[in-house]
């Protein structure tokens, strides 16, 4: 990914996790503060690896720990899931969006040494320009052909619209209201399109194809402006 502050370089699964927190983000209608907070944990946590374990009973993204009630293992190994719950108890803290990023996510997660989370601050800004769809075609993703999968792409929607909500479809194409969601929901089929076999992504003039995705985004007349086309 690179955007007007940077590069950041991310592995499959990271790209995955990191378009499933912004999703999360959109559907519970947070602002981009809050996604920065979240990547900078997640980057100290698990480098944005979804973990079988960790310290002591620390499970998934954040490493939330089922015996501090964050919920089930099964439920915190689910990215959505576990982005939800950072992100209910981020809200709870009074004033996060002024404090400083290491207290407030530290307050969320109350870990060994909370100071740790500031060291991520930049590369979760760089992160959330592109996720939330600040800077247009920021994402770009590529998997060599012996990577690509079976093609599932009614699986990929109902997982998008888990993160982001259930936002209206229309064919092949996932109907948006304004520029940002567009470009975030474009990220998300982007990072995705390995694990979901999908080979296409078109939206505001970019399209994005698997077998061409190290050239990243080309331009593209026809591609709409008032839906992002996933296939």
């Amino acid at each position: 990914m690179q955007t007007a502050l940077g590069k950041e370089p991310l592995d499959l699964e990271q790209a995955a996790n990191s378009a499933t927190i912004a999703a999360v983000a959109f559907r519970k209608k947070l602002p981009e503060r809050a996604v920065v907070i979240a990547y900078a944990t997640a980057i100290q946590e698990s480098h944005l690896r979804n973990l079988a374990g960790g310290d002591r009973d620390s499970v998934g993204l954040f490493q939330q720990r089922p015996s501090q009630g964050w919920g089930a293992v099964e439920q915190l190994r689910d990215p959505v899931y576990a982005s939800g719950r950072f992100f209910d108890s981020l809200k709870k803290v009074k004033d996060y969006l002024d404090r400083d990023l290491h207290d407030a996510a530290q307050r969320v997660q109350r870990s060994a040494d909370g100071t740790a989370y500031a060291q991520h601050e930049d590369e979760g800004k760089i992160l959330a320009q592109g996720y939330t769809g600040r800077r247009p075609a920021a994402v770009r993703c590529w998997f060599p052909p012996d990577k690509r999968t079976t093609p599932r792409r009614a699986e990929a929607i109902r997982e998008l619209r888990r993160g982001f909500g259930r936002l209206p479809l229309n064919g092949d194409a996932v109907m948006i209201e304004s520029p940002r969601t567009g470009w975030s929901v474009a990220s998300w089929g982007v990072s995705h399109a390995q694990a979901y076999g999908l080979t296409e992504v078109r939206y505001a003039g970019k399209r994005w194809e698997a077998a061409d995705g190290h050239s990243g985004w080309h331009n593209d007349p026809k591609a709409p402006k008032d839906r992002v086309i996933i296939r």
